[in-house]
């Protein structure tokens, strides 16, 4: 196993990790924007405030995104299980 055939793994991972939680961290970024421009034009300051509506954003785009994620993340674990014999030998 040659030097960059670990670095095109180890990029084709990080891709796959970017990838599959980028809707969901999207999601949590928008919600906690709103709640933000919410709380300062209310003058409401109470911290909890934020991370209910995140939870159940996140829990909706899991659900949502859920199957989208899941397939991208098998698609990858069988890439690496069928050559894996190329890697090791």
């Amino acid at each position: 196993m040659t030097q960059e055939m670990v670095v095109k793994i180890a990029e084709q991972a990080v891709w796959v990790i970017l990838l599959v939680s980028g809707p969901l961290m999207l999601i949590a970024l928008i919600i906690g924007l709103l709640v933000s421009i919410f709380q300062a034009t209310t003058s409401i300051q109470e911290q909890t405030l934020a991370f209910v509506p995140k939870i159940i954003g996140v829990l909706v785009g899991i659900v949502l995104f859920g199957p989208w994620m899941l397939s991208h993340t098998t698609s990858y674990f069988y890439d690496i299980m069928n050559n894996l014999t190329r890697y090791i030998g």
